[in-house]
C-alpha cells in the first residue's frame, strides 16, 4: 500500500521499512474488522426482526441463540481488530523512536524534541517522523 508518491526517496525508504514491520498486523486487523462488521449487522437485524417485527409468532430459541452467538463473534472480532490496531501503533511508535535515537546526523536537541512530540501525540508519529527525516536530511553532509 504505497501512498507516498510525492515524497523524497529517503523518506519513502524509511516508511517502507516501517510498513514491513507492521504489515502482518495490518493484514490481521483488516481481516478481523472485515468479518466483524457483517456478522454484527446480520445478527442485530435478525434479532430485531425476531423480537420486534414478528413478536406474535413463536420464535425458536435455537435461532435466537444462533444470532446471539453470531453477534458475539462479530464483537469479539471487532475487539481483536482494535487490539491489533493498538499493536500497530505500539510497533510503529517504537520503530520511529528507535530510528530517531540511532540518527548519526541529528543533534541531541532535535532528537529529544521529536521524541517528546511523539510521546505527547503518538497518533501523529508518522507526520512527526517525516518532519524529522527532512530536518535530518538538511544537516546530513
Amino acid at each position: 500500500m504505497q501512498i507516498w508518491t510525492d515524497m523524497p526517496n529517503f523518506v519513502k525508504r524509511e516508511l517502507e521499512q516501517l510498513e514491513e514491520k507492521v504489515s502482518p498486523f495490518t493484514k490481521k486487523a483488516a481481516r478481523y474488522i472485515f468479518w466483524s462488521t457483517p456478522l454484527i449487522i446480520l445478527s442485530v437485524i435478525n434479532l430485531m426482526t425476531l423480537f420486534f417485527a414478528m413478536p406474535d409468532q413463536e420464535t425458536s430459541p435455537l435461532a435466537i441463540l444462533m444470532y446471539a452467538i453470531m453477534g458475539a463473534l462479530g464483537f469479539a472480532l471487532s475487539k481483536e481488530g482494535k487490539h491489533q490496531q493498538q499493536e500497530i501503533q505500539k510497533i510503529s511508535t517504537g520503530y520511529i523512536k528507535e530510528r530517531i535515537n540511532k540518527s548519526q546526523w541529528a543533534s541531541d536537541d532535535l532528537k529529544s524534541r521529536y521524541q517528546a512530540l511523539i510521546k505527547e501525540q503518538p497518533r501523529k508519529a508518522i507526520p512527526y517522523f517525516i518532519q524529522f527525516l527532512k530536518e535530518e536530511k538538511r544537516v546530513w553532509p
